[in-house]
């Protein structure tokens, strides 16, 4: 981990935080550990979330709905998925057998939600300047590249295509498969009550997000 520590120029106090944030439930379930990421990714994803916000009211003269948008799309599963693939974060994972066998070390969910965690330990650790200029110095370039968009957020824009048509929008989940560690989800979207495509992804958010493109596909919007 002393590589990656290198690269994100810091010096933890307190390494064990960042185990935690390497370690999925399946991991901690195994090894009788309490401690899984979950909790810090909720922080960090607040976090990640504040970071990037304030940047593009201090730096983008744009109003608040495209704000909304340029936010969604850089701290996405997609776009976070990317940042955590760029440090390498998989190889630091620690998930259980069973995970281990099914590429769970490699799953985007997974590793989105590592890099979330990661800087939610940053945070704690070393503070808000810290983990500030973290995620600046990683999410910056991608904002600042005109070739790149992680652009997901198709609830928004079916939700603009339904409003201007007059239309009721409705996601539904539909399935729900698998072990509490690894669950998938199949969301519905139905349009004034009528079935029009189906998402399957590892989150329910996800999963709304792969129906609506699918809708929008159809819909050729």
């Amino acid at each position: 981990m002393e590589k990656l520590f290198e690269k994100l120029k810091i010096k933890p106090k307190n390494k064990k935080l960042y185990y935690t944030a390497f370690s999925h439930s399946s991991y901690a379930n195994e090894h009788k550990d309490k401690c899984d990421y979950e909790r810090l990714e909720f922080l960090g994803d607040a976090i990640v979330d504040l970071v990037v916000a304030d940047y593009l009211y201090s730096n983008k003269n744009i109003s608040e709905g495209e704000m909304t948008k340029v936010r969604s799309s850089y701290v996405c599963e997609n776009a976070l998925a990317v940042y955590s693939n760029d440090l390498n974060l998989s190889e630091y994972i620690r998930v259980g057998v069973g995970e281990e066998h099914s590429g769970g070390k490699h799953r985007k969910t997974i590793i989105a939600d590592i890099f979330e965690a990661l800087m939610a330990a940053i945070y704690i650790d070393l503070g808000f300047s810290t983990v500030r200029r973290v995620i600046l110095e990683i999410i910056v370039p991608y904002i600042e590249n005109p070739n790149i968009n992680f652009f997901s957020d198709y609830k928004s824009a079916l939700q603009e295509y339904v409003q201007t048509t007059q239309k009721s929008l409705v996601y539904e989940l539909l399935k729900e498969e698998g072990p509490a560690h690894d669950k998938t989800y199949t969301i519905g979207v139905k349009i004034d009550n009528i079935l029009y495509a189906t998402g399957v992804a590892s989150s329910k958010k996800e999963a709304e997000q792969e129906a609506a493109k699918a809708v929008l596909e159809k819909l050729a919007v």
